[in-house]
């Protein structure tokens, strides 16, 4: 027995520590460790792993990671949904800059502490999860949301991380984004600066769940991928077309219940709140930074062809303004990226070729300095926070305005003979086409795989060629440009319009066409860029908290905002206009009969109806352009 038991303790100690040298292993020592470490002696990084108490007594995952030898080193966090320790284990290396993921390399490699952690109820973080959850109050009953979370992590972080300077910054993508912008709610005296990135702000009226009521129908891969502790991951109606999938099933509601998504409490969330509502009012970030002071600079990022949250950064940019005075608290950046890209090789975007790495040119040369300038002990002198820093597509250049927007807003007319002028239409006149729900326009050209070849992250500039033609699809023109034509800030729809049904959507598109004959880049030869595209909800055209039937046959004026851009459209192209009424399956069918919830309309509800677009005299459709002065 004793015998035994010293070789069971031998055998025990090699499976943790290996054989003593010189010494053969028994060949039975059982083949497992309990643990590796991946991290050798020879990495140039330190990386812990902490639990961090809130004040609720829940204990938050958080990883803090940073180049040995860093001392006086600001923090940079980030609070995510999306797992803080495989965010600080990109590779399988001994380097910072490969266990990190890209947009981190400027910032440890001079000096910087990076720090990510998770959200409560999400992978390594204890408490319980909820889906954006609302600041405390009347949608909030208890004592914390992600306000009082990165205050208590804030205060946590720099009491317990000697090698800090004490001065945190905040900064993220998308819901990263989100929870940055709940940390300037009643923030910590330490944090000093705020990059929200593509942040969620209002996810009815142009965010993740909505656009202007119209549902946006790939939320449930979301909800279930995010929520279910098993079985996550898409939908699991198959790889076909999901255009098919989705108009299988008839209603976005219809399409939850068939694939059990219903269950699922945030997809009741979104079912139950149809309208801007209580629940959706209390929840829009830029309305409660509105009502503080804001006391942390903050520079908000977002991506001209951000095909998740293009509304959130701008609508905070525009809530907080008026409170900068001095122009020194809040700044607005718009790359030519798409959703997140300012975080990774902005180079191109899908067909589109750019000047160099705008990703890394704004990190560098603009990120940076504004983080060193408020997070250094000692930052370089003579810093200035732009007031707006875009980059100008189609000239191919960054630009620095004193404000945003920088446009002054002209009229350009819808007009006869599917024409745009600038010169409003003298004869009033009208063009029609017929909608079908059950041939709804697509967002993408069929089969419509938004998984394949980055079809998903790219589909804003998808040329457009694809639908031409369609006989729903009214498409407007300008004559070939023979000047430029320099627009800086948000194209706004004012669209008269009326349908022969009780609802209807409106999808207005706009779109720089290049030349036919294009010798410089021969792929972009026709090409129809899009510049901006937006839906809105009839229902809703007088009130988005008042859903009406539409009186058919009746004109009523649709006023909507397409996505912030600086674009110039260069001499020998031509400023196109389209107007449709469905982006599926991007966005639920509208049944173009009144229903009280869309989530609920049955297949005899879905019927065809004429749309009429009217323009001249006293129904003069237009989207006005945030021209540039010559």
């Amino acid at each position: 027995m004793r015998l035994f038991a010293r070789v069971s303790i031998l055998a025990l100690t090699l499976t943790v520590l290996g054989p003593p040298l010189g010494a053969q292993i028994d060949p039975m020592t059982p083949d497992t460790v309990k643990a590796y470490d991946p991290v050798r002696d020879q990495a140039d990084y330190i990386r812990r792993e902490v639990m961090i108490p809130m004040r609720d007594g829940v204990k938050l995952f958080t990883v803090i990671v940073m180049r040995k030898g860093t001392t006086h080193g600001p923090i940079l966090l980030s609070r995510t949904p999306y797992d803080a320790g495989k965010a600080t284990s990109r590779n399988r290396s001994q380097k910072i800059e490969e266990i990190l993921p890209v947009a981190d390399a400027e910032f440890v490699n001079d000096g910087y502490i990076r720090v990510y952690q998770d959200v409560r109820g999400l992978d390594g973080s204890e408490g319980d999860y909820v889906m954006t959850r609302p600041l405390r109050g009347p949608l909030n009953h208890t004592e914390v949301d992600h306000s009082t979370d990165a205050y208590d992590a804030i205060d946590w972080l720099v009491k317990n991380v000697p090698e800090s300077n004490g001065k945190v910054g905040i900064t993220g993508s998308s819901y990263l984004g989100f929870t940055s912008l709940m940390a300037l709610i009643d923030p910590h005296p330490a944090l000093k600066a705020a990059v929200p990135q593509s942040p969620m702000v209002d996810g009815w009226i142009g965010d993740d769940w909505f656009h202007n009521g119209a549902f946006r129908q790939p939320n449930f891969n979301y909800v279930l991928g995010q929520t279910a502790k098993k079985g996550g991951g898409g939908v699991p109606y198959g790889t076909g077309d999901e255009y098919d999938a989705y108009l299988a099933e008839g209603s976005a509601g219809d399409f939850a219940r068939a694939y059990g998504l219903d269950a699922f409490p945030f997809s009741r969330k979104l079912m139950e709140h149809p309208t801007y509502d209580g629940y959706w009012q209390e929840q829009a970030v830029d309305k409660l930074l509105a009502r503080r002071k804001l006391t942390v600079p903050t520079m908000l990022v977002v991506g001209q062809w951000d095909q998740e949250d293009s509304y959130g950064a701008p609508a905070v940019y525009r809530a907080l303004k008026p409170q900068d005075r001095n122009g020194d608290m809040v700044s607005l950046v718009i790359g030519p990226w798409r959703h997140s890209g300012v975080n990774y090789d902005g180079s191109h975007l899908g067909d589109l070729d750019f000047a160099g790495d705008t990703g890394l040119q704004f990190r560098r040369d603009t990120m940076k300095p504004f983080l060193d300038h408020y997070l250094k002990d000692n930052p370089p002198k003579g810093y200035k926070m732009p007031g707006a820093l875009t980059y100008e597509t189609g000239a191919d250049k960054w630009q620095v305005m004193a404000k945003w927007p920088g446009g002054k807003a002209m009229p350009l007319y819808l007009s006869a003979g599917n024409g745009l002028s600038w010169t409003r239409p003298g004869v009033e006149g009208s063009d029609s086409y017929v909608s079908d729900p059950a041939k709804p326009v697509p967002y993408l050209p069929r089969p419509v795989l938004p998984n394949k070849d980055d079809a998903w992250k790219t589909w804003l500039v998808k040329d457009q060629r694809f639908v031409a033609g369609r006989p729903d699809v009214l498409t407007y023109m300008t004559p070939v440009l023979d000047k430029p034509v320099h627009i800086a800030g948000q194209p706004m729809v004012d669209l008269f319009a009326a349908t022969s049904g009780t609802d209807s959507d409106w999808v207005v598109k706009l779109i720089d066409v290049y030349p036919d004959q294009y010798s410089n880049v021969p792929k972009m030869a026709g090409y129809q860029l899009p510049i901006g595209i937006e839906i809105y909800r009839g229902r809703y055209v007088h009130g988005f908290d008042k859903p009406q039937a539409l009186v058919p046959g009746k004109v009523e004026n649709y006023k909507f905002g397409l996505p912030n851009v600086n674009h110039l459209f260069q001499p020998g192209h031509r400023i196109m206009v389209t107007v449709q009424s469905s982006l599926f399956p991007l966005y639920d069918r509208n049944p173009q009969s009144f229903v009280p919830s869309i989530f609920d309309a049955k297949k005899g509800n879905y019927k065809v109806a004429t749309q009429s677009v009217h323009y001249g005299a006293g129904g003069a459709s237009a989207i006005w352009l945030p021209v540039m002065p010559d």
